[in-house]
């Protein structure tokens, strides 16, 4: 087994990228202890939404890395500011991250590519001439995204509006080789606010640790279709996707549909929410067959009468619900 000598590690390095203009943006990265300080730390002259997609990339595109080690902090920084819609510096933004980190040659000048999906490693780009469609390639390895498991649920928005809708969200995992040092730092969930992203993670952690094997084993990203909401109601379809992802619980025919929270996931305890008349109306309206509904078990005795025939009757499965791993 061959390790990285810290020695050889850089404490800082850069990467250039051509703008659609013709000019050269160079991405500076340095790394320093993070003392409590974010694990990444981006700035762009005059354009704080580019800074914030860089640190999206960049941990999205961590997420395939088999070894997670926050001790560090990285900031990165761009000499120029890039046009809002261009993205052919994502690349550069995330080998740059990779050297300072001693996890990619600083041999490397250039890069042009972007992707849609960082967390599963896969690229549209050129690095000093090579073309590459996943990350793994820079060094010879395979596709990393086929190591991820990602699974997708739905959960009801109601807003008591025309708005109301099953909202999705997504969760993608991947194995560790070595064990996480905090579990809450090795689960990302981008494009939330601060306060939701910490509910995310306090979230899993919490029903992990229900698991008894479940914690310090996976590197986790957390996507949602509709990032703006209210409530915490999706937290059952959150849980759910990751023992889904994670081989915990048997696959549905069709969608998973679910609406609960809990107060005490480390227990694996599903509670009551708010909402349950306009939820089960929506639910009722949306589902399809094949499609498996989860409830609180507080719900039980309150449904509608014929609910449970009328969903049966649309081909889904219902199942109210008072502790995961029992359904």
């Amino acid at each position: 087994m061959s390790t990285i000598s810290t020695s050889a590690v850089p404490a800082n390095a850069e990467c250039r990228s051509v703008l659609a203009d013709g000019r050269t943006v160079t991405i500076t990265v340095s790394r320093r202890p993070r003392a409590n300080r974010a694990d990444v730390k981006c700035t762009v002259p005059n354009a704080t939404a580019i800074a914030e997609r860089m640190q999206q990339v960049v941990r999205l595109a961590r997420h395939t890395e088999v070894r997670l080690d926050s001790r560090d902090q990285v900031v990165l920084s761009m000499d120029i500011t890039p046009a809002a819609t261009e993205r052919d510096w994502e690349l550069a933004a995330v080998l740059a991250d990779r050297m300072v980190r001693g996890l990619h040659p600083a041999a490397t000048t250039s890069a042009q590519g972007s992707s849609e999906a960082w967390h599963l490693g896969r690229v549209t780009g050129t690095v000093d001439a090579l073309q590459i469609t996943h990350l793994g390639a820079l060094s010879g390895h395979a596709d990393l995204s086929a190591a991820v498991s990602t699974v997708r649920t739905w959960f009801p928005l109601h807003s008591g509006g025309i708005n109301d809708a099953l909202g999705w969200l997504e969760v993608s995992v991947f194995p560790l080789d070595a064990p996480a040092a905090s579990e809450e730092d090795s689960i990302a969930a981008p494009g939330l606010d601060l306060a939701a992203q910490q509910e995310v993670r306090h979230t899993l952690a919490a029903a992990r640790h229900f698991d008894g094997k479940g914690l310090h084993r996976w590197r986790t990203v957390v996507r949602f279709g509709q990032p703006r909401f209210q409530g915490d109601s999706y937290q059952l379809a959150l849980v759910m996707a990751d023992r889904l992802a994670r081989g915990r619980e048997f696959v549905p025919r069709g969608r998973l549909i679910a609406t609960g929270c809990s107060s005490a996931w480390h227990a694996g305890r599903v509670d009551t929410v708010e909402g349950r008349e306009p939820k089960l109306a929506l639910i009722l309206n949306q589902v399809n067959n094949g499609d498996r509904v989860l409830l609180p078990k507080d719900w039980q005795d309150q449904l509608p009468p014929g609910y449970a025939a009328g969903l049966r009757q649309k081909g889904a499965s219902l199942a109210c619900i008072d502790k995961i791993g029992m359904i």
